[in-house]
């Protein structure tokens, strides 16, 4: 475990030699301020909204809609974040003579893989908390709108990004650091674009579009505790307000059912677990 945590220590020491943390921090305020902004505005032309004789509540809609743009906002960002410190975790540092002097001491190749994997997972997805904490505050203070289930979509969202570092990690063993970024990038993006078929295949309603969907979840878990974060965010709004935004913001919501949560742990152990068998029959 001690060789675990030092490698883990390295890697976010050399993610903040080379400034990565810091453009991260100063971006991520700078989208802050505009998010804030533009709730801000949201909210005072929703409050100038009479209540629709459908039942439509415009503030809940406006909430649940810039909420749900935050968590995709949240989900990227956080997957770009892991992407960039794992892309070249073992190739990449291979090609640049950076790794052969650590594997050759008294550490496990394993205990490597679990020091980057540890540090990517838990910076990205206290990214991600952070980032999402924070537009759930904005829109509460500024719109007076607050999600029910919080905590639940935040877990969710932050085990993507765990899953997204573990994916990366993965795939840093077999390609080099821009061709497996731009590989992690294109495969969410491949999951997202089936969130979006589903939730048009929802509103068609479509089984064919819906069963691509659900396949997608399962074999990117990712994307499905994305949706299943989204749910969470608008399980409890009634009425035409909740049938709407349902359909969400860049995907939308899904109930996956219970296995969702257990097959993305598992998920995670079988691509870890994948990474160091291929990562020990590896020649440097």
């Amino acid at each position: 475990m001690s060789g675990v945590l030092i490698v883990a220590r390295h890697a976010l020491q050399e993610a903040l030699r080379r400034r990565v943390l810091a453009v991260v921090v100063v971006l991520t305020l700078g989208f802050g301020a505009l998010y804030a902004w533009g709730t801000d505005e949201l909210f005072k032309d929703v409050s100038g909204f009479s209540h629709d004789p459908s039942g439509l509540d415009p503030r809940a809609l406006a909430g649940a809609t810039i909420l749900g743009l935050a968590m995709f906002g949240a989900l990227f960002l956080g997957t770009v974040l892991a992407t960039f410190l794992t892309a070249g975790a073992v190739r990449g540092d291979a090609e640049r003579g950076l790794l052969q002097p650590l594997v050759v001491r008294p550490l496990s190749r394993s205990q490597y893989l679990g020091g980057r994997f540890l540090a990517a997972a838990t910076v990205s997805a206290l990214y991600v908390l952070v980032v999402y904490a924070g537009a759930v505050v904005v829109v509460g203070l500024l719109g007076d709108w607050w999600p029910l289930h919080p905590v639940g979509a935040a877990l969710r969202l932050a085990g993507g990004a765990a899953l997204v570092a573990a994916l990366a990690l993965l795939g840093s063993i077999f390609l080099g650091a821009t061709a497996n970024g731009i590989c992690i990038l294109m495969a969410y993006g491949a999951g997202l674009l089936a969130g979006l078929l589903g939730a048009i295949g929802d509103a068609v309603p479509s089984h064919t579009l819906q069963r691509i969907a659900d396949i997608g979840s399962w074999v990117l878990p990712f994307e499905g505790l994305y949706r299943d974060a989204l749910r969470m965010l608008v399980a409890d709004v009634p009425g035409v307000t909740g049938a709407i935004i349902q359909l969400g913001p860049l995907g939308g919501s899904h109930d996956a059912g219970p296995l969702l949560v257990p097959w993305a742990v598992a998920y995670g152990v079988l691509v870890l677990a994948a990474a160091a068998l291929a990562f020990s029959r590896r020649d440097l």
